[in-house]
């Protein structure tokens, strides 16, 4: 538009000027050394404006010419490029879409191209790891790790992967390797939950159960770490802990280290049945019943009866005696039931079991949900076999295939 209104004003301008230059032209003179030009008012007009709309043409033509030239460079020069960048995207779709073996071959052949190394690379091993192709993951974290060295630069993030993937191998050298990551990454341990629950996963495949502990400290404090996630790290680390106590030096040194333990370590019901586990496997009955005793004569979770029944308690006398006074205030308790039957077995009483255990079962037939389980039913069958009463143990069986 301002364009238009200039083109207009400069058309009025001259016709007005026109009269006055053809009536009194003027004149130019120009020397230039020994020659002198002379020109018209008119004249010098007509040729300036010439010489400006010539250089104008010009510079069009060249600015076009050059645009044009650099954009044809640029396409050829890039092409490459924009392959691997539509590769990495369907890599991406692939790997989403599950087709992980697509995804891998995508990801290689993108990440030079693309320009996307670090994260092609990573996704390459992510996708090989899927298809558990150990020698494929190792050789795209090597190339990976040669560009994490060429940038300089701490990724945290693609470190957890790494950790990730090398762990899911399962091998010694893998093993290996990610401890070294960890450790190069220590100081990081405190400032992010998913470094230390995996410097806790590993610490427990390598058997250091005392770190582990000591790092189960800091996990419960933080939020984003779930209590069952904790409960499983607590029955493996305390397991392993107090079975290397005994193993390695006796029960004194067990139960000492047991009482130096903070107070609400204790009072945790997976630490408590690791060390219960510990002391059932050595025969050492009497601390063990008296740590089991006050809990069982209170109310005790439903996950507590579970866990009681795994022990393998030999002598289970004094923890019966408490269950039959349940029994007593009702005599159709399933979860006592169960528990009578279970550490009848343990002590090898195999009438009191089968009788716990059918009544378990009677009582089932009356209720709309399940009262027992595989578990219950293994138990039954042994104790059924134990008694000489093969076909009925044949029986439990067949229900246990039909329960599975």
């Amino acid at each position: 538009m301002i364009r238009f209104i200039l083109i207009i004003g400069l058309f009025f301008a001259v016709l007005a000027l026109s009269p006055i230059l053809l009536e009194s032209p003027g004149y130019i003179l120009i020397s230039v050394g020994d020659n002198i030009i002379e020109l018209t008012a008119y004249a010098a007009f007509f040729w300036l404006t010439g010489l400006l709309v010539t250089a104008l043409f010009i510079y069009k033509l060249l600015r076009g010419g050059f645009s044009l030239s650099f954009n044809a460079w640029h396409s050829v020069t890039f092409a490459s490029q924009r392959r691997g960048i539509a590769n990495y995207n369907k890599g991406l779709s692939a790997y989403m879409l599950g087709d992980y073996e697509q995804a891998e071959q995508l990801f290689a052949k993108s990440a030079e191209p693309a320009k996307r190394q670090h994260s092609a690379y990573l996704l390459a091993a992510a996708s090989s790891s899927k298809q558990a192709l150990n020698a494929n993951t190792n050789h795209y974290l090597a190339l990976l790790e040669q560009e994490t060295a060429k940038s300089k630069a701490d990724d945290l993030a693609s470190t957890i992967v790494q950790v990730k993937l090398l762990m899911t191998q399962s091998t010694t050298e893998s093993f290996q390797k990610a401890r070294t990551l960890l450790d190069d990454n220590h100081k990081q341990l405190g400032h992010d939950s998913r470094l230390l629950a995996l410097e806790i996963d590993l610490c427990l495949v390598e058997k250091r159960f005392t770190t582990a502990v000591d790092h189960l400290a800091a996990a419960r404090k933080v939020k984003a770490i779930t209590s069952e996630k904790i409960q499983a790290w607590e029955k493996h680390a305390y397991y392993g802990v107090f079975d290397e106590l005994i193993k390695q030096q006796d029960q004194n040194s067990l139960q000492s280290y047991w009482q130096k333990l903070n107070r609400k370590v204790k009072q945790q019901e997976q630490v408590i049945f690791a060390y219960c586990k510990v002391l059932a496997e050595h025969n050492i009955t009497e601390p063990l019943v008296k740590l089991i005793t006050p809990q069982l004569k209170n109310n005790p979770s439903r996950s507590f009866i579970k866990q009681l029944r795994t022990l393998p308690i030999k002598q289970a006398e004094p923890l019966i005696a408490i269950v039959q006074k349940h029994l007593h205030v009702d005599n159709k308790s399933p979860q006592w039931l169960s528990c009578l039957g279970h550490l009848a077995v343990m002590s090898e009483q195999w009438s009191m079991a089968e009788k716990a255990f059918g009544s378990l079962v009677k009582l089932d037939a009356n209720q709309q949900e399940q009262q027992y389980d595989q578990h219950d039913l293994f138990a039954f069958a042994k104790a059924l076999t134990e008694a000489g009463q093969f076909q009925a143990a044949n029986e439990v069986f067949t229900k246990i295939c039909a329960v599975g």
